[in-house]
Parts: C-alpha cells; structure tokens; sequence
C-alpha cells in the first residue's frame, strides 16, 4: 500500500497507533535517524564552541534566537518540537518528542528533565505505539530531573518540583510535586506581572 508523505505524523498527531513494521514509519526513523545524528554533532563539541548551536538550528529547522538549549542534549524527533520566545532548557534534557512537544514564551527546563510523548501497545509493544502532545505554556518552570509523561499539559506560571513525575494535566498557577505528582499550593495570580 502506498503512503503519502506525512502519514506517520497523521496518525502521531491523532494519537496512534503506529507499526514500525509498516511502510509509512520509515519517514519516521530517517526523522530519529537525522535528530540523533545532529544531537550526537552538538554534544560532540566543547560547551563553549557556540557552532553546536547550528546543529540544534538544523535539528529544529529554525533560527535560535532568544532560545537557549546547553548540551548534553538529546531530541528524537527536532521536527516535532515547538518553541515560543525566551525559552530556556538546560542541560542533559531528553526530548521524546514524536507526539510533539510545545514550549510557549519563557518556559525554563532544569537539568535532566525529560519528557515522553510516546507509550508502547500494552499487548504488542515491541512494535505499536501511542502518542499524546506534550504541551508546556507561558513561563511554566520544570524542576531538575522532572518527568513529564505523554499528553500532559503544564499550565501557565505553573512550577513543577524537583524529581516529579509528572502523569497528569497542571493547572496554570500551581505548584506541584511528588510521583505522581500532586499540587502543593497555587501561586498568587500576581505572578502575571513578571
């Protein structure tokens, strides 16, 4: 059966499942295939070498210009990833970002954060997979080594602790942590002015 091109992110982005072993993944793991390569380019170089940055431009397919990512830092699919202004990710993050992933203005990710849009078929999980967009609005601030699983929304201003694993939505304003993560308290709305 012929595929157009795009298929695999078609169904990505309506959730799955995919098959690796049908035709339409391969545009999906030349896409893993080039990301690792141009992340494997970028760490490959001295922290304060400023080139890696074109690798990470070439990754995202875009200028980044009032966006910081330091290395070592890893993206299995640049073509899925969304980034808004003034966004900060620091080192060692993994993005798993298949089912895309979107930074809005001013997000900040602390060391080691990682972020998963894909799940493996309960039953046949060597080959199907699901999906769910990792969305992270307007100055949400991830603490080191958060983990953030498919399909979850950070809300605005919202703070996740460090070491949270993160399964569900986070309302915008909140504080949260623990595994699974929980709300501590809610942030005065006054946060809006910064």
């Amino acid at each position: 059966m012929a595929y157009e091109k795009g298929y695999v992110y078609k169904l990505m982005d309506e959730g799955g499942p995919t098959d690796c072993r049908e035709e339409y993944f391969k545009e999906a793991s030349a896409e893993m295939i080039r990301a690792r390569t141009l992340c494997a380019k970028a760490n490959a170089k001295m922290p304060d070498d400023p080139s890696y940055v074109a690798d990470l431009e070439e990754l995202f397919g875009r200028k980044l210009d009032g966006i910081r990512i330091l290395t070592p830092f890893i993206c299995d699919f640049g073509n899925r990833v969304k980034f808004g202004k003034n966004v900060f990710i620091n080192h060692s993050a993994i993005l798993s970002a298949s089912g895309g992933i979107e930074f809005e203005d001013g997000v900040s990710i602390a060391p080691g954060v990682r972020i998963a849009t894909i799940n493996h078929d309960f039953n046949e999980r060597h080959t199907k997979y699901t999906y769910g967009k990792v969305t992270n609005k307007k100055n949400a601030w991830l603490g080191i080594n958060v983990t953030v699983c498919p399909g979850v929304t950070i809300g605005k201003y919202a703070v996740v602790a460090a070491g949270a694993v993160v399964t569900k939505d986070v309302s915008d304003y909140a504080v949260v942590g623990g595994c699974p993560a929980k709300v501590i308290k809610m942030q005065n709305l006054a946060a809006d002015r910064f």
